[in-house]
């Protein structure tokens, strides 16, 4: 046995590599301290973020529109129309997530098997169309079987970006780059509250009335623009990754894989084959788990306002115009959509995502504390703007969190729907956060966010000790001792199980 050690510690010394991951310094530092390669970097990461970052963002907005128009079309009078009654509205919209739930984990690995630059283009084109549909359902089955296959197919849509993001930047710089267009949602939210008034304006085309023009005109929108413009033409421009990307230059393309495999060790390719060991590693990720559990939470809360902000409007200012309340819903998203942006540049520049998972549950805990405290409509409003200060902020923190965490492409594709799949778990609870019978000051609901907000902050400090302290252990293990037993393909399938693997934070 010792012989078998002493011989595995000798492989081990003889590799390039002294770590499986390589500890990066703050922020992501370049390649080596020449000027003219960290130049040379800056200038590529720019040319990467104006390819790649607008459609990403572009393609998001759209997909969460599509999601989310429904609460708009709510209070214009949907479930009038429709003949619906009692808890269906809160069916219609667990339906979605049942199918978004159950399909996330094989969209993603469809995602990696055909490559994002084709997947992504075609979930885009049918979720549109399916969003057209929506606007044409006679009654309340039809509206349920529309928003289930809805879901299937907006599945992949979040861990589908997050992964090819993944394929073209350092873990330090997915925070920032997630954020960008993770904040879409939030300005998705600001205009569909915006559209939506303005489409109440527009009479009725035969028997296309009130919620039904939101769809349609929104959908249209989404179907024309999205489908055709994005689906088909981002079918043309994006690319899988840097190899195939026509608008890199060969010493460019060179730079942005150098990049990447500056972090992944000397043991991992950049996009390995699909392999079922390294899947397992993805979904089982203790900190994959953690950020999933935080995502959860965090997703009753996001999810809760994108379908029930109208709804609490409109019972604050019951008084108000149809139109003013809509309207009415678009301050507190532009504000989430800023602090976003500017939370996720701060994390980006630290190279920290495990501090900001705490102290972004702060604000919001105490705006839920407060919207429960007082029945003031004036203050209550107010309450409302307190967790778009921190809310928004979980999506990027947390992808890229699991992203950071796993060593292997397989596994960080599997990580990150596991941690998507999760948070839509908190989606499909926040469809039953806010119920008839709880209005119109719906403290129930409210306290269950204030509940889960909590929940987020004991979360996120749990996770961040233990993450440090999980280093502090391996620090002292002896790899060779720990690989000894181990072949090639087997020490290559450990991924976050292998004694060199570090944490990151």
């Amino acid at each position: 046995m010792a012989t078998a050690v002493q011989e595995k510690r000798d492989d081990l010394e003889s590799m390039a590599s002294t770590k499986y991951i390589e500890e990066l310094p703050l922020g992501g530092a370049e390649l080596t301290e020449d000027a003219t390669e960290q130049e040379r970097e800056s200038k590529l990461r720019w040319k990467m973020d104006w390819h790649i970052v607008p459609l990403t963002s572009i393609i998001f907005l759209f997909s969460f529109i599509d999601r989310a128009n429904i609460g708009n079309a709510r209070i214009a009078g949907l479930e009038r129309t429709l003949n619906m009654h009692g808890y269906q509205f809160n069916i219609s919209l667990s339906v979605f997530y049942v199918s978004y739930i159950l399909f996330e984990i094989p969209s993603n690995m469809l995602c990696k098997w055909v490559g994002p630059g084709r997947f992504i283009p075609v979930a885009t084109f049918c979720f549109g169309v399916l969003t057209m549909c929506t606007g044409l359902v006679p009654n309340f089955s039809a509206l349920c079987g529309v928003r289930f296959l809805l879901g299937i197919f907006e599945a992949g849509i979040l861990p589908g970006l997050v992964y090819y993001l993944s394929r073209w930047y350092r873990q330090s710089e997915m925070t920032f780059r997630i954020s960008l267009f993770i904040v879409s949602g939030s300005l998705a939210g600001a205009f569909g509250g915006l559209l939506a008034s303005a489409i109440l304006r527009i009479p009725g085309i035969g028997m296309l009335h009130s919620w039904r023009m939101i769809f349609v005109i929104e959908g249209n929108y989404l179907q024309g623009i999205a489908t055709c413009v994005l689906g088909i033409g981002s079918w043309f421009v994006m690319a899988n990754g840097p190899q195939t990307a026509r608008w890199l230059s060969e010493e460019e393309k060179e730079l942005a894989l150098r990049r990447l495999q500056s972090e992944r060790g000397h043991a991992q390719e950049l996009v390995d084959k699909f392999n079922w060991t390294k899947t397992r590693r993805g979904i089982l990720n203790p900190v994959v788990l953690a950020t999933g559990c935080i995502f959860l939470l965090n997703s009753i809360i996001v999810q809760g306002a994108s379908f029930f902000l109208p709804t609490l409007v409109a019972t604050i200012f019951p008084d108000r115009a149809m139109t003013t309340k809509q309207l009415l819903t678009v301050p507190p998203y532009i504000l989430g959509a800023i602090c976003c942006v500017v939370t996720s540049y701060a994390s980006w520049r630290m190279n920290k995502r495990g501090i900001f998972l705490i102290l972004c549950a702060v604000i919001p805990t105490i705006g839920y504390a407060l919207f429960i405290a007082t029945p003031s409509p004036n203050v209550r409003y107010g309450a409302i703007f307190l967790p778009f200060f921190g809310i928004y902020t979980y999506g990027a923190l947390t992808n890229s969190h699991a992203a950071a965490n796993v060593a292997s492409d397989t596994a960080r594709s599997s990580a990150i729907a596991t941690n998507v799949m999760l948070g839509n778990m908190g989606g499909l609870a926040a469809t039953w956060a806010y119920v008839p019978s709880d209005g119109p000051l719906y403290n129930i609901g409210t306290g269950l966010n204030l509940a889960a907000m909590s929940s987020v902050i004991i979360t996120a400090t749990l996770l961040y000790f233990w993450i440090l302290r999980d280093n502090k252990r391996r620090e002292h293990l002896d790899p060779a001792a720990e690989l000894s037993h181990l072949d090639a393909s087997e020490i290559q399938n450990l991924d976050w199980k292998h004694p060199e693997f570090r944490w990151r934070n």
